[in-house]
């Protein structure tokens, strides 16, 4: 292991309190959503996934990873009094900054406009990743929407993942930056699988055109497996659902881009759960530990 992986790993070791049980709970799945560019619709896919994978009857957490500019709670129309700054500052835990959404599903706010939030050091970053041991509920899924770019903390929660989905949209610049993302987490970092997910297009044939154009690229310059996950259509019913501060899986379950994530849950769902940890600070690493003991 690395020494800053083991640096970041006794941090948030420290911060959680981390126990090492032979046996527990089947580990969750933690898929980071992440996109090279703002603006291709990254936080409307995690929310829509959140209720389509609830729908499936999975106990879904969302964490709203873009610390600084937050805007889950935004798009659901929730109104937090404590977020994530809180946990930081050690006045709330996770568990009571919580809020809820349709379906069950529980969101993790982050805080918007905040400076600090946006600098975290690699320690406070490993301290938020480390806390989730700390909750008592069992949860099948953890999504974590994070900031789009490369960042820090995107670099952090991505790892920290067992799954990173890349959203794309049907512009120059989202080709080129997820490819500067998928280059960066696999080069630097050790990263080697991503799905990718086409959203805001005119129909199956363009989201695999796009695919396609990304990995042909990758396939040259990178040693990484890209998955297509699917493709989400342009659909004025999910723009009216952003207005409304709903999600269009709630607001308009019939529309297009509604059935698109429910197939895309659906999918989703069965991909593979990991039997042991990967190496480096992970969410739930309690459960990964758990479940390689078994």
């Amino acid at each position: 292991m690395p020494v800053s992986d083991a640096t970041a790993l006794r941090a948030g070791e420290q911060a959680a309190g981390l126990r090492r049980p032979a046996t527990g709970p089947r580990p969750v799945r933690v898929v980071c959503v992440a996109s090279g560019k703002g603006g291709v619709g990254k936080t409307s896919v995690t929310v829509n996934l959140a209720l389509a994978l609830a729908h499936l009857g999975r106990r879904v957490l969302v964490l709203d990873a873009d610390l600084g500019l937050a805007n889950v709670d935004v798009l659901l129309g929730l109104h937090p009094v404590y977020t994530l700054a809180d946990v930081l500052d050690g006045v709330r835990t996770l568990t009571e900054v919580m809020l809820d959404a349709p379906l069950g599903v529980k969101i993790i706010p982050a805080s918007s406009g905040i400076k600090r939030m946006a600098e975290l050091s690699p320690a406070e970053h490993a301290g938020v990743i480390g806390a989730f041991s700390e909750l008592d509920d069992h949860y099948d899924v953890l999504l974590v929407d994070s900031a789009a770019g490369i960042s820090d903390s995107v670099i952090t929660f991505a790892r920290a993942s067992q799954e990173v989905v890349v959203v794309v949209c049907n512009e120059p610049a989202s080709l080129t930056d997820a490819y500067a993302l998928i280059k960066l987490l696999s080069r630097d970092y050790g990263v080697q699988r991503f799905h990718v997910l086409a959203n805001r297009v005119g129909g199956p044939r363009e989201g695999r055109e796009l695919f396609d154009k990304l990995v042909k690229v990758s396939d040259r310059f990178l040693d990484v497996t890209l998955d297509y996950m699917g493709a989400v259509p342009e659909d004025p019913q999910l723009r009216k659902a952003v207005q409304m501060q709903q999600a269009v899986f709630e607001a308009f379950p019939g529309a297009r881009s509604a059935l698109a994530f429910a197939r895309l849950a659906e999918g989703l769902d069965r991909w593979p759960l990991p039997a042991a940890p990967s190496g480096h600070l992970q969410f739930f690493l309690e459960r990964l530990v758990a479940a390689e003991a078994r």
